[in-house]
C-alpha cells in the first residue's frame, strides 16, 4: 500500500472526512491516510501524530517524498498530545488499534483538553467495538454513521461520531452490534457474526464446563448469542 492506494479499511475511513477538514490523524504510522486526502485535495491541513519514532520517522519521509511538507504537520506524541486546541482540528481519525486503547486516547485527550468537542470522530477499532460506542454514547456522541470492510482475511468496523446537545437513546443490542450496522445487515455484516456465533457457543459451553463462578459470564455470552440469532434469523427471512 502506498499514500494513493489506501487499504480497504482506510479507503472507507477516508469517504467520512468532510471536504476541506483540518485532519488529526492519530497513530498515523507512514501518515498514508493524511498524505492520501491531501492528494485529492479532500482536506485543509493535516497533522499525522505518531507516539513511535520508526514510524514517525516513515511519515515524515512519506509527507517530504510529496512534497507535503506545508500541508501535513509530522509530531511525536502520545496520542491526542499531537494536537492543540490552536490547530482548530475539525476531523480526528483513529484507525487500527483496539478500542480500549481509542477510549483511553479520546478520554485522555478530553482531559487534557486537547478536543474542543466539536470534531468529527472517525474510528476504526480491530476490537472492542461495543466498548468504544459505550464511552462515546456516555460522552454524548451521536453514532451519526458506520461501516464494516472486509480486508486480508479479517473484518472492521468504522464508527464515525460527533457530539450533540442530546444523545439518542441506544439499547444495549444496538451498542453490541452497531446501530448503522444492525439497520443495514449487510453481508460482510452477517458474516462476522456467523463467525462470532460459532465462536461464542463454543465459549459458552467451555465456561458451562468450568468449576470456577463464572455465572455472570455464563449469562452475558447466553446474551450474545440470543441476539446473534436473532439477528440472523431476521436477516435470513
Amino acid at each position: 500500500m502506498n499514500a494513493k492506494d489506501l487499504s480497504n479499511r482506510l479507503q472507507k475511513a477516508a469517504e467520512f472526512v468532510p471536504q476541506g477538514a483540518i485532519l488529526a490523524d492519530i497513530g498515523s504510522d507512514h501518515a498514508y491516510l493524511p498524505v492520501a486526502l491531501m492528494l485529492q485535495g479532500k482536506i485543509a491541513h493535516g497533522i499525522a501524530g505518531e507516539v513511535v519514532v520508526g514510524p514517525y520517522e516513515s511519515a515524515k519521509k512519506q509527507v517530504a517524498k510529496n512534497g507535503l511538507t506545508e500541508k501535513i504537520d509530522v509530531r511525536l506524541a502520545d496520542g491526542l498530545d499531537a494536537v492543540v486546541l490552536n490547530d482548530h482540528v475539525s476531523t480526528v481519525t483513529i484507525c487500527g488499534m483496539g478500542g480500549v486503547l481509542i477510549q483511553d486516547i479520546l478520554q485522555r485527550g478530553k482531559e487534557n483538553q486537547r478536543l474542543s468537542g466539536k470534531e468529527r470522530l472517525i474510528l476504526q477499532p480491530n476490537v472492542g467495538e461495543r466498548q468504544l460506542r459505550t464511552w462515546l454514547v456516555n460522552e454524548n456522541y451521536q453514532l451519526t454513521d458506520e461501516a464494516i470492510v472486509a480486508e486480508n482475511q479479517k473484518i472492521y468496523e468504522i464508527i464515525v461520531a460527533e457530539k450533540v446537545e442530546t444523545t439518542p437513546e441506544y439499547s444495549a443490542k444496538e451498542l453490541f452490534f452497531g446501530p448503522v450496522l444492525l439497520k443495514e445487515k449487510n453481508s460482510i455484516f452477517l458474516e462476522k457474526w456467523r463467525h462470532k456465533l460459532i465462536k461464542s457457543e463454543k465459549i459458552l459451553a467451555s465456561l458451562r464446563q468450568s468449576d470456577q463462578d463464572v455465572a455472570k459470564k455464563i449469562e452475558n455470552v447466553a446474551q450474545e448469542i440470543k441476539w446473534i440469532k436473532e439477528v440472523l434469523a431476521d436477516a435470513g427471512k
